[in-house]
């Protein structure tokens, strides 16, 4: 353990100084003026790469009305005012962020951008028909209806765009154009480099479950039209193709990942290698190749659940904001069956190190980010103490709305944090390519962590962290270099500082650090086991009568770990997990302002979280890369 002020000393190091063992820089695809604050060995930014606005369907069908411009307003600071189901009756709220993101994306859904639009819009082809007249007169039934068909559906409303789609796709095409000038417009170009914007939208196939994904664009050479699920059969074979042939083959400059999200609802069909994927096909080397280039990170966390880790089992950290019921049912449906197997990231990085010596890559390789899946044109909204929903249908009783009670068991969503030098495009987007990510359970935790054979463990007591990280070792998301003849086991370097937190939010002091270690056993199982590196053991139990934040803990914590059951000839996997001393769930807040929700089954307290992306090992001999770009 060590002091605030030494860490502090280890951030302005790592955030100031640029010495020998600064990585190798990003490349630059945009004009653009040159960052002021540029640092060689990199700082976090935070921000949020899943926001929905008015020119989603579903959001704009429960009532939000707020447009890309105002979410981007919105995460640099500007409030908003939001009103369930745009009801005159029902005074408007504004909400604002505490504090602004670095960096954000409008990820409205592609499919159906068009009908959103006609619907909307006076004067457009098929404005006047019944489905889009039901839609604005009784749009609390018509989302439950639209939402109820959504995964099922092949092609676009004909009542609305016409038999052959063709006048929907049309109006899809102005509100990508509105939405790539929202990003344009906010986008700092300037040196101050204060917020930096990306254009990208969701891609929201279903098959048995969600095989949802954020497509996001590095810089403003996009294709003329999104990739969309009804287009593309729910097939993510064909979103890969159209991704590779519309950007990378036919723009020059265009590049382009894509993040799953909500694995925890995919019912199996987000991580398939034999069974679960379309039309029943096997993971082939190509197919685990391309995904392995195009999909370099994972949304781990967001408001419809945690997708960590499967509940009940050794680790018991694995139940935080664990969904309870599935798919089949819908939100709305408590219950449910079991959840279905390869659903949780875990799960999928192990399937992953199984999978990659006969694929020749690792296809589930991923770094981990967190968002929050606003559905208020809000993103970075997570304030567990001013939660108000994330769509303008399900809200809080902060609106003065009754609202079901499977509401209770969603969250306010988390935040994406990448290593980057500068706040830019470029660099954000070359922090996700490499993994050098994380995500947080909503507070601004900052979190570094390195892997390496040789890593000191002195490393805590110096002000030269990142440096001595970079030079002897691989930061979160990289892979081991070879191991030295001389070396017996790999080690693990990590440290965490709380979140300052705000006036409004105050932050909350770290509990413990731990390190989740993946493998495959000689006999060719998937393992895995929780180290805890350093523990603060002044925790308490939070009081719910009063919801005060914890008034002793570590500000600051740091651990060099040597894995004490190293085995050369087994892959692994190890990724660091922060958590902060016990704080109040949202719905106890709700509770305690509102008298709503007390006598309802949910947590009183919760532990927030960071999750690092992970580190990987595979043995000699085994042609097995996780790196992206490799081609």
């Amino acid at each position: 353990m060590i002091c605030a002020a030494r860490l502090l000393a280890i951030v302005g190091s790592a955030w100031l100084v640029a010495g020998p063992a600064a990585p190798a820089p990003f490349e630059r695809t945009e004009e653009r003026a040159r960052c002021a604050q540029h640092d060689p060995l990199r700082r976090p930014f935070f921000g949020d790469l899943h926001a929905h606005t008015a020119y989603s369907f579903d959001a704009w069908a429960q009532g939000t009305r707020g447009t890309p411009d105002d979410a981007y307003r919105f995460a640099k600071g500007a409030p908003l005012a939001i009103q369930p189901f745009d009801d005159e009756d029902r005074p408007r709220r504004k909400i604002q962020l505490d504090r602004p993101l670095d960096f954000a994306m409008v990820s409205d859904h592609a499919e159906l951008l068009g009908v959103t639009r006609v619907c909307g819009e006076p004067g457009l082809e098929g404005h006047d028909s019944f489905t889009c007249g039901f839609m604005r007169r009784f749009p609390a039934l018509g989302y439950m209806v639209v939402n109820s068909q959504w995964g099922s559906w092949t092609r676009r409303p004909a009542a609305v765009c016409g038999d052959d789609g063709r006048s929907c796709l049309a109006a899809a095409s102005g509100v990508w154009r509105s939405t790539r000038d929202a990003a344009e417009a906010h986008y700092d170009r300037s040196a101050s480099c204060a917020f930096t914007t990306f254009v990208g939208y969701e891609w929201s196939g279903s098959r048995d479950g969600m095989i949802h994904r954020n497509v996001v664009f590095r810089n403003d050479q996009v294709p003329e039209q999104p990739a969309n699920a009804l287009d593309d059969r729910s097939d993510e074979r064909v979103l890969w193709n159209r991704l590779d042939r519309e950007c990378r083959g036919a723009l020059p400059g265009c590049d382009v990942l894509a993040i799953p999200h909500n694995s925890n609802l995919s019912m199996g069909s987000q991580f398939w290698t034999e069974t679960g994927g379309p039309d029943g096909v096997s993971l082939d080397r190509e197919t685990a190749r391309q995904r392995a280039r195009l999909e370099p990170l994972v949304e781990i966390t967001q408001h419809k659940g945690d997708s960590e880790c499967r509940a009940g089992g050794e680790d018991e950290r694995c139940g935080f904001e664990t969904l309870r019921f599935g798919p089949a049912e819908g939100l709305g449906g408590l219950g449910g069956p079991p959840p279905p197997s390869a659903i949780y990231v875990r799960e999928a990085l192990l399937e992953g190190l199984l999978r990659a010596p006969a694929l020749g890559t690792n296809p589930f390789a991923f770094g981990l980010i967190g968002s929050t899946d606003t559905h208020l044109a809000a993103p970075g909204y997570v304030t567990e103490s001013a939660f108000v929903g994330h769509a303008a249908g399900p809200v809080t009783a902060r609106l003065g709305i009754p609202r079901p009670s499977d509401h209770l068991a969603l969250n306010p969503g988390g935040l994406a944090v990448l290593w980057a030098e500068e706040n830019s495009r470029d660099a954000l987007f070359a922090a996700m390519q490499r993994r050098e990510a994380y995500g947080t359970s909503g507070p601004r935790l900052v979190v570094r962590s390195f892997g390496g054979w040789a890593l000191d463990p002195s490393m805590c007591a110096g002000s030269d962290f990142a440096a001595r990280g970079y030079e002897a070792g691989v930061p979160m998301g990289g892979d081991l270099r070879p191991q030295p003849s001389a070396v017996e086991a790999p080690k693990m370097a990590v440290w965490a500082m709380a979140d300052p937190g705000s006036e409004r939010s105050p932050g909350a002091p770290l509990e413990r650090v731990q390190i989740v270690k993946g493998w495959i056993d000689a006999a060719g199982a998937p393992r895995e086991q929780v180290f805890d590196l350093v523990v603060d053991e002044r925790a308490r139990p939070v009081n719910p009568r009063t919801c005060a934040p914890p008034s002793e803990g570590a500000r600051s914590l740091c651990q060099v770990w040597t894995d004490p059951d190293f085995e050369a000839g087994l892959p692994a996997f190890y990724y660091a997990r922060v958590l902060e001393h016990e704080t109040c769930r949202w719905s106890q807040h709700e509770c305690l302002a509102f008298g709503a929700g007390c006598d309802v089954d949910e947590p009183v307290g919760i532990q927030e979280r960071a999750w690092t992306s992970p580190i990987f090992y595979m043995p000699p001999g085994v042609n097995a890369p996780t790196v992206r770009g490799m081609e």
